[in-house]
């Protein structure tokens, strides 16, 4: 029953079914009552012309319920309940007649306009801002990351939720190598391999990548440190979006911080653009020195891309090259 119907059945107001041909309602007595008797004439009495109108409208009524296969409902308003059993028929929507003495019977009126709210909470309940899909729990600000040691940070990264990453990683892939080398290779994500075994660099691009260290007399556990921009691997190896690259940045600039590198080699174009905050190409970043933290940066080519364009092995050979000469002239210049 909808607030409005209930309200008129609470103030006897409501719909009442009258069995035809029994007791006239109080407009049919009206109407009686304006015709009047005819053995009454016009000079009448008015005390006349009162007991005729008693007689129509105390006339017993007998009231019918409706057929119908709807339910019927309960509607709680204040101490006074009430039963709904009308129906949508036009007629009965229409029909609003009773009698003087049923209304006579019906409850008084209750004080507030509003009582069928009574069972509703007297404050309104706090809505939280809706999340767009997929979104997840703000996390607390991750400045405390900056003050985290080795351990401290690896064990956060390894519970970290930051993003919707963590959701289908295997494990996190923290970093590899010596802390406290000269060189810091940064990679761009893990991938299947480095996700099921929690290292950077596994598999056949690993191997490359030992092999263009090798020929620097360098070593993953020898003078070079080697990370990742993110920590979990992107389902289908995509790119990572932004929000999840700001929400795992701190943990790379920790981890520079911790190792003290005297050089940085971005490995691939989504390493160098994450962290030179650009949008240009590896082939217009490749052969300049460029800043992170504080931290020259050599960019060159990723080693899964050299595998399958062996044509560049030459160019990411160039900028090794280059970056041996840049850390080397860094040394100079710290001597002297």
């Amino acid at each position: 029953m909808a607030l409005h119907e209930s309200a008129l059945e609470e103030l006897g107001l409501a719909t009442r079914w009258v069995r035809r041909g029994s007791a006239p309602t109080e407009a049919a007595a009206s109407a009686e009552i304006g015709r009047g008797d005819a053995s009454i004439g016009p000079a009448a009495s008015a005390e006349a012309i009162k007991q005729q109108a008693r007689h129509v409208v105390d006339a017993p009524v007998e009231t019918v319920e409706p057929q119908t296969d709807a339910p019927t409902r309960s509607v709680s308003t204040g101490n006074m309940r009430s039963t709904d059993a009308t129906t949508d028929r036009p007629d009965a929507r229409n029909a609003r007649s009773s009698t003087p003495a049923a209304s006579a019977e019906a409850p008084p009126p209750p004080d507030d306009d509003f009582a069928w709210f009574d069972d509703l909470p007297s404050t309104p309940p706090q809505h939280r801002p809706q999340q767009q899909p997929g979104a997840r729990e703000e996390e607390p600000p991750q400045s405390a990351v900056a003050t985290l040691d080795w351990d401290a940070l690896s064990e956060r990264v390894s519970a970290c939720e930051s993003c919707r990453l963590c959701e289908k990683r295997t494990k996190t892939v923290f970093g590899v190598g010596d802390r406290e080398a000269d060189w810091m290779l940064v990679g761009e994500a893990p991938g299947e391999n480095e996700d099921r075994q929690g290292e950077p660099f596994v598999g056949q691009a690993g191997k490359l990548l030992d092999n263009m260290l090798r020929s620097l007399d360098l070593a993953r556990d020898k003078n070079v440190y080697i990370a990742n921009v993110i920590k979990c691997r992107p389902p289908g190896n995509r790119n990572p979006e932004p929000d999840e690259v700001a929400r795992c940045e701190p943990y790379l600039q920790r981890q520079v911080a911790l190792v003290k590198p005297k050089l940085i080699v971005a490995l691939g174009r989504f390493a160098a653009q994450s962290l030179l905050k650009t949008d240009a190409s590896i082939s217009s970043l490749r052969g300049r020195v460029h800043t992170y933290e504080g931290v020259p940066v050599i960019v060159t080519y990723h080693p899964a891309y050299l595998l399958r364009s062996l044509h560049d092995k030459a160019k990411s050979w160039a900028d090794l090259c280059l970056a041996r000469d840049t850390l080397g002239r860094a040394a100079d210049q710290t001597e002297h």
